[in-house]
């Protein structure tokens, strides 16, 4: 190979590693607040590069997140999306979020993973409502009282972080009717 073509090759990967730096979504920072169930300072990036802390940030009052741990488990997720848009076009102070919960990972690796699920995601409010956490997954799911990854989890928080409502799954129409009451009640 020659010189040319190492420097070029070099040059390309110095390069791309300096692009991946500055759009590498930072290693989350998670503090566990109290010892009962509730949702923790966390900070994250949304698909738009823009960072979130949470529950500093939450948008409105009322506040359902809602935490996948697996990529198969989007499906589940999506089974929600309608149902929460209409929720949000009737009750003004509600707002959903999607956080995917991943482990701790180098920041290539971060990089790879959050413009993947960019570039998978053409809609612009998924992109602004989906905020990737990398961080110590036991301690976040300590916080929230998760026992297991095998599902998505719901929960209905508050500007403070506490919790309010919470649920599992996939969505049905029991459930749907569950939060709706809650909402009307409040």
């Amino acid at each position: 190979m020659s010189i040319l073509r190492i420097a070029l090759l070099s040059g390309i990967l110095i390069g791309g590693a300096a692009l991946a730096w500055q759009i590498a979504p930072a290693k989350s920072r998670l503090f566990v607040l109290k010892s009962e169930p509730h949702f923790p300072l966390v900070s994250g990036f949304n698909l738009n590069r823009q960072e979130f802390e949470f529950p500093r940030d939450f948008g409105a009052e009322l506040n359902l997140v809602i935490v996948p741990f697996q990529r198969y488990q989007q499906e589940i997720v999506n089974t929600w999306v309608p149902f929460v848009q209409d929720v949000e076009v009737g009750f003004p102070n509600f707002i959903y979020y999607e956080l995917p919960t991943i482990y701790e990972m180098p920041v290539l690796n971060r990089t790879f993973l959050n413009e993947g699920m960019r570039a998978g995601i053409p809609d612009e409010t998924a992109r602004e409502r989906t905020i990737t956490l990398y961080l110590d997954k036991a301690k976040f799911k300590d916080a929230l009282d998760i026992t297991s990854e095998d599902d998505i989890y719901l929960f209905l928080v508050d500007r403070t972080g506490e919790i309010l409502w919470q649920t599992t799954g996939e969505y049905t129409p029991e459930k749907a009717a569950d939060l709706l009451q809650f909402l009307q009640d409040q």
